[in-house]
């Protein structure tokens, strides 16, 4: 397992885990906001944009969704083959 921030452009991977930091108001609400866009474990999602800092951008089904790093980093994911 690795963080989603640290998959290179291109690279697919599957969700393996959304951790928080604690189960505070704002943790949940960010937590179920990503599960509103698609991001949830189980998914397959590609690597579109990563420049090593600030924002990236990722495909989950036929969505782009831009994640800030922080997040990113705090998703983690198994990397996929081909």
């Amino acid at each position: 397992m690795m963080p989603l921030g640290l998959l290179a452009p291109g690279e697919k991977a599957e969700v393996v885990e959304i951790r928080g930091d604690d189960r505070s108001c704002r943790a949940c609400q960010c937590l179920c906001r990503l599960e509103d866009m698609g991001l949830r474990t189980g998914k397959t999602i590609e690597m579109l944009k990563n420049y090593g800092n600030g924002a990236l951008l990722v495909r989950v089904d036929d969505s782009r969704i831009a994640l800030n790093r922080g997040m990113a980093m705090k998703i983690q994911v198994r990397r996929k083959d081909g």
